[in-house]
């Protein structure tokens, strides 16, 4: 099967909807797919509500997830957000703001909503019980948004940290409803209908912060005398373009950056690399290995070589400064999260200590 030009015969059922969706409508990626690259990623001026579809939960989530099964759904959804989160707002007006994306995820799915700084209790699949903060901070909810999907078996099936285009969302429901995730890596699901490849290819977007080849980023031996982050990306990016028109070209974040060793790779691209692990191998390889799927990437290692934390979503001037700044000036040695982090250095802003 042929779909504008594009072959379809290893595109798997409910994916191929997704690629469906991208070429009969053009302009979902360039307009309606993407955030806006004014986007103004501030905390939001009045707090957000939650769809009022979500579950009404008393947040012991095995029974959540037996209530789901019993009504035919394949799992629950635990979405981790905040009330002045811009992209949580993002998340909800443009991807659960969709007829057809809201119909398909209550079909699929019952979601129950955390506040990543909430103090309710939450009985988890260990049978703990952890406030709402706690237990984000035990299932790695380093921004949010951060979707958990949790099928029939009690087992994370996908892990989505911030926010994704439509399509992207679209193909995350699709690929654990239809039991995808036990078959192949996210990655690979969406590879399948080349929907990385669908552009033509091109030059990366330069920048004198890149260092250039050979890329010896061994740090297994000895400490390195600064934090390094290495961007992935690829040809003809729209995401990656807004990355280097808008937030790299803050004042502050490349005055941070200029403090760290700064490393470009195409994620498809076969360039030789020595990893932070002092592993040869591939930008290609090295990419599958980490699980990549979105671009652009930033992964941000210690002098040591350990990764400290990644932007593997969509991240305006705000998230990415602050982030960099989190590495910079050693946040992660003092906090045991980015979240805690961040809420101590808000709480200084409001207090006149910045």
């Amino acid at each position: 099967m042929t779909i504008a030009g594009v072959a379809c015969r290893s595109v798997v059922p409910g994916l191929l909807s997704v690629l469906l969706l991208l070429l009969a409508s053009p302009s979902l990626h360039a307009q309606g797919a993407e955030l806006d690259p004014n986007f103004d990623d501030r905390p939001l001026v009045e707090p957000l509500e939650e769809p009022s579809w979500f579950k009404l939960s008393f947040l012991d989530l095995q029974d959540d997830l037996d209530e789901a099964i019993a009504a035919g759904r394949r799992g629950i959804v635990i979405y981790f957000g905040q009330k002045y989160c811009p992209y949580c707002k993002a998340l909800i007006e443009n991807n659960w703001g969709r007829p057809d994306i809201v119909a398909y995820t209550r079909q699929h799915f019952d979601v129950v909503g955390l506040n990543v700084r909430g103090n309710r209790l939450v009985t988890d699949f260990d049978g703990r019980v952890l406030s709402e903060k706690e237990y984000a901070a035990k299932m790695g909810a380093t921004f949010t948004p951060t979707l958990l999907f949790i099928d029939d078996r009690a087992q994370i099936a996908l892990k989505l940290v911030g926010y994704y285009a439509p399509y992207e969302f679209r193909a995350a429901l699709e690929y654990v409803a239809g039991g995808h995730h036990r078959q192949e890596p996210f990655r690979d699901y969406l590879a399948r209908a080349d929907m990385g490849r669908l552009r033509e290819e091109g030059e990366l977007n330069g920048d004198p912060l890149f260092e250039p080849p050979p890329y010896s980023l061994d740090r297994s031996r000895f400490a390195a005398q600064q934090p390094l982050v290495v961007v992935f990306e690829q040809s003809d990016c729209w995401a990656c373009d807004v990355l280097h028109a808008g937030p790299l070209a803050d004042a502050t974040t490349r005055a941070l950056l200029e403090g760290m060793q700064v490393v470009q790779l195409d994620i498809w691209a076969e360039t030789p690399v020595i990893t932070p692990a002092g592993k040869r191998t591939t930008a290609r390889r090295w990419a599958e290995k980490l699980g990549l799927f979105y671009t652009p990437t930033l992964i941000f290692y210690d002098p040591h070589g350990r990764e400290v934390i990644r932007v593997d979503s969509v991240a305006f001037a705000n998230r990415l400064r602050n982030v960099v700044r989190y590495v910079a000036e050693g946040g992660y040695l003092h906090y045991p999260s980015f979240q805690e982090w961040r809420a101590a250095l808000m709480s200084r802003l409001r207090e006149g200590r910045e």
